[in-house]
C-alpha cells in the first residue's frame, strides 16, 4: 500500500550535508518520511540516534534508515525492494552520496573510485528507483553537483576556485550534470522535476578527516547551510530556478553547466 507521507531517500545520510538535510527535511513537516541511505546499517543508525537524541523535541516528520551502497548494485535493488515493501512509492531521491580521492595514488584508480561514487552511482539508483519515482504524484530528483564540475566557470579566470585541480572529481561532477541534464529533459514527459543542486564549500567528510579539517580552515560553511537550502528545493521554494537551465545554488539563483 502506497504511504501518505512524502517518502525522501538520502544517499549518504548519515553525515555531512545529507545528514543535516535529513534533520532539516523532519523539522520542516509531519508530512515527510525520511530515509537516511548508508552504506552500513551500524553507521545509519548511529547516525539516527544521534538525531533523536539532538532533535527530538524539534522534528515533525519521521526518519528510517536504508542500507544502500550506491557502488553496489545488489544493496541498490535489495533498498528499492525495501522501499517498495514498506512505502509503495518514493517521491524524492536526493542523490547526495559522493568523495573525493585525495591519498596518493595512480590517476586510473582515482578516475575509477570517483565516477563509482559521483556518476556511476547516481545513475544507477536513479534507474533502479525510477518505478517507485513514477508512482509518485509529485517526483523530485535532485542530484547534489558542484560547481566544480562546471565546464563553464573551470574557464573562468575570476572563478574563486579556479587554480583548484582535481581534475578527476572535476570530472565526475561534469558528468553528473550531464546526467541531470538529460534526465531533466527525459522525465519531463512523466511529470518529474529533475535539478542539479551546488551545495558551494561546505564542511563535510567528502575528503575525509585530513580534509574535513582544511576545509574548516580555508573557511568551509555549516552543512546545515546547504541542507536548509535542499529542504526549500524539496518543499517547492526553488521550482522557479529549477525551470532554469543551470545548477540550482544554495545561496539563490543558479551556476552555469
Amino acid at each position: 500500500m502506497s504511504s501518505e507521507k512524502t517518502i525522501v531517500l538520502i544517499t549518504g545520510a548519515n553525515s555531512g550535508i545529507g545528514f543535516e538535510s535529513a534533520v532539516a527535511l523532519a523539522q520542516a513537516s509531519a508530512d515527510f518520511h525520511v530515509l537516511l541511505g548508508s552504506r552500513s546499517l551500524e553507521k545509519g543508525q548511529k547516525a539516527l540516534n544521534e538525531i533523536y537524541s539532538s532533535h527530538a523535541t524539534s522534528l515533525l516528520g519521521s526518519l528510517s534508515v536504508l542500507q544502500i551502497d550506491v557502488t553496489d548494485q545488489s544493496s541498490i535493488l535489495a533498498a528499492r525492494q525495501d522501499v517498495e515493501t514498506k512505502h509503495g512509492k518514493l517521491d524524492v531521491l536526493i542523490n547526495n552520496a559522493g568523495i573525493n580521492v585525495i591519498r596518493p595514488t595512480d590517476m586510473l584508480t582515482i578516475l575509477r573510485e570517483t565516477f563509482e561514487t559521483n556518476t556511476f552511482g547516481p545513475a544507477i539508483v536513479t534507474d533502479a528507483f525510477l518505478p517507485l519515482l513514477q508512482k509518485s504524484p509529485n517526483p523530485l530528483l535532485i542530484y547534489v553537483s558542484s560547481t566544480q564540475g562546471s565546464v563553464t566557470l573551470r574557464l573562468d579566470q575570476h572563478y574563486e576556485y579556479f587554480h583548484i585541480r582535481g581534475n578527476e572529481y572535476r570530472m565526475s561532477k561534469s558528468a553528473l550534470n550531464m546526467l541531470a541534464a538529460c534526465h531533466k529533459i527525459d522525465f519531463a514527459e512523466w511529470g518529474c522535476k529533475v535539478c542539479a543542486f551546488n551545495p558551494g564549500f561546505m564542511v563535510t567528510n567528502l575528503t575525509g578527516q585530513e580534509g574535513r579539517a582544511r576545509r574548516i580552515q580555508h573557511g568551509a560553511r555549516d552543512p546545515r547551510v546547504a541542507a536548509k537550502a535542499l529542504a526549500d528545493v524539496v518543499q517547492g521554494r526553488r521550482d522557479d530556478d529549477i525551470e532554469k537551465n543551470g545548477m540550482v545554488d544554495l545561496d539563490g539563483g543558479v551556476e552555469p553547466w
